[in-house]
Order: C-alpha cells, then sequence, then structure tokens
C-alpha cells in the first residue's frame, strides 16, 4: 500500500469519529491498518489543506490530551471545536473514559 492508500483510509476513519467522540492517534493508525504510527497518523492530520471538512480535533493523544502547545492559537482552536460537541475538559485533559470512541 502506498501512502496516499494510506493516507486515505486514515481519513475515513477520521471522518467516522462521531460528534462528541475522541479518538487516539494510536486508535486510528490501529483502524487504518497501520499500528504503531500513531506518529504518522498526526502527520498526515497536520498536513491537512486548511478548508478540509474533516473533522481532525477529534483525534487527540493517548494522555486525554490536546497536542498542540498548551494555549497555542492551534491548541485554542481544537479546543473550541471539542467543546462545541460537548467535550469537557478537566486541567486540560479529556476523559478518555467518558469520550473516547469505541466501535
Amino acid at each position: 500500500m502506498d501512502k496516499l492508500q494510506i493516507n486515505e483510509i486514515i481519513w475515513q476513519v477520521v471522518s467516522s469519529i462521531p460528534k462528541g467522540r475522541v479518538a487516539t492517534y494510536g486508535q486510528v493508525a490501529k483502524l487504518a491498518g497501520c499500528p504503531n504510527h500513531a506518529r504518522y497518523v498526526g502527520t498526515t492530520l497536520k498536513n491537512l489543506p486548511n478548508d478540509s471538512r474533516l473533522p481532525w480535533h477529534r483525534v487527540i493523544n493517548a494522555k486525554g490530551e490536546i497536542s498542540f502547545t498548551l494555549n497555542s492559537d492551534a491548541y485554542q482552536k481544537q479546543q473550541l471545536l471539542l467543546e462545541a460537541e460537548g467535550i469537557i475538559f478537566k486541567s486540560a485533559k479529556i476523559s478518555l473514559k467518558d469520550y473516547l470512541w469505541r466501535l
């Protein structure tokens, strides 16, 4: 499988994450058929066009945190998008117990 095919599968997985739920980079990688490639998922999402409608904001790290630098513009944007979907932050963390997407 080439990178474009893998990217397309990653995009399909991310587009399947329901509103009000999150998935981890590792979870997306595993569902896309490339376990142990969580960083690649991050790179793929980082390279989305600015006008992408993919719900990239629903992907967070395994600690339940946004991976952008705390309080950066990108962090604040992702936090606002998640809060608009009803996700509650406690001390800059999201409860994976409450919000993790389970198939």
